[in-house]
């Protein structure tokens, strides 16, 4: 019982962890769609949706699977928890990928602005390598290293300030700017919120190593 319990919960830790870099891939690519206005590679991520939906809830079974059939305890029953409460916060952020490609495909303005683009391009690629980073700390089971993400994120948080006060600034001083400026904001605030869903994963991956419940998001900051 013990091996076919251990082989089982190997084949959901791979499960969880191939849909966390699916979900960081999507989200690479969803920004990078934006900035380059490619409303194709848009909908090719819109089209893909339905695979991080089916994994979230193909993992979701398995996990009450386990838990029915093995009755586990302590380390064994954390780590099942854990994978369980975070696999939701991964559909979360496909779902914040999938709003950026709609934003893609349904962007108006005309004129737009290359340093805040340029700006979104560099959040999506951090907030990404976040999410990377966060599943390989959940692979090597590290309480320390996923405590610190709290500060990549804070890091993520000012960038975003940033693009909010040059969009802002940008509508000021130029009315052919409000549409894409607009969509500045809405795209660095889905981004924003993929960096705070970083940080529940890091909480959850603290509880499976420790037992613990801490608080690495003492609020969520959106700034819009």
């Amino acid at each position: 019982m013990r091996r076919l319990f251990d082989e089982e919960l190997a084949d959901l830790d791979n499960s969880f962890t191939e849909m966390g870099m699916l979900v960081a891939q999507t989200i690479e690519k969803s920004v990078q769609s934006f900035v380059d206005h490619d409303r194709e590679g848009a909908k090719a991520i819109l089209d893909n949706d339905h695979q991080i939906n089916e994994r979230e809830a193909a993992i979701e079974k398995k996990t009450f699977e386990m838990i029915a059939l093995y009755q586990p305890v302590t380390t064994d029953l954390r780590e099942i928890v854990t994978i369980l409460k975070a696999v939701s916060v991964l559909e979360r952020m496909g779902d914040q990928a999938r709003n950026i490609a709609n934003s893609t495909i349904r962007v108006k303005g005309t004129k737009h602005m290359a340093s805040i683009e340029k700006e979104l391009g560099e959040m999506g690629t951090q907030v990404a390598q976040m999410v990377s980073t966060v599943m390989g700390y959940y692979i090597k089971n590290d309480a320390l290293g996923a405590e610190a993400i709290a500060d990549e994120n804070h890091s993520l948080s000012q960038r975003a300030a940033k693009v909010r006060s040059d969009s802002v600034n940008g509508m000021k001083e130029d009315s052919e700017l409000v549409d894409s400026a607009a969509d500045y904001l809405v795209i660095a605030g889905y981004l924003k919120r993929i960096g705070d869903y970083t940080t529940d994963i890091a909480e959850w991956i603290v509880y499976k190593r420790t037992g613990k419940i801490i608080e690495l998001n003492p609020g969520y900051n959106y700034f819009i």
